[in-house]
């Protein structure tokens, strides 16, 4: 275990030595959901750049990871005048689910049409989340 002191805390947070059991494996994947609801193509590329650091750090078959896509977020996920499209296809590339909020697109006038190919539009982004936690996936908020 490795010692972590969290400033305002008496005591140092034990964290695991670099993983819990069980280990990440193909049987024993992590699953990690992450949200995008912001516009900015600063932050859409932070949000991004954390989703590949993820995958990156557990390994493709180790770690399951669904970006959920809401709000002025949705323009990330949008076919066109789309700065960010080309990492949108490369997480979706190397296996990352990208779901994206269909209430939001009805919002503003668009449809699963309008999505890069490979995005799954999911009824509502919000609930969504919940669901994945109910089915045992974490919520990581970059």
């Amino acid at each position: 275990m490795l010692a972590f002191p969290i400033p305002g805390l008496a005591q140092s947070v034990d964290l695991p030595n670099p993983f819990a059991s069980p280990l990440p494996t193909l049987d024993h994947q992590r699953k990690v959901v992450m949200s995008l609801s912001e516009r900015s193509p600063d932050r859409v590329n932070e949000i991004i750049s954390n989703v590949g650091n993820v995958q990156k750090f557990y390994g493709t078959d180790n770690v399951r990871i669904a970006l959920v896509v809401f709000g002025p977020g949705i323009h990330a996920v949008l076919k066109n005048d789309n700065p960010v499209r080309p990492r949108i296809a490369s997480l979706l590339a190397i296996g990352v689910d990208v779901l994206a909020c269909d209430a939001t697109l009805r919002t503003i006038h668009l449809s699963k049409n309008d999505v890069i190919p490979g995005v799954r539009v999911v009824p509502n982004g919000l609930p969504a989340i919940v669901e994945l936690e109910v089915a045992g996936w974490h919520y990581v908020r970059p």
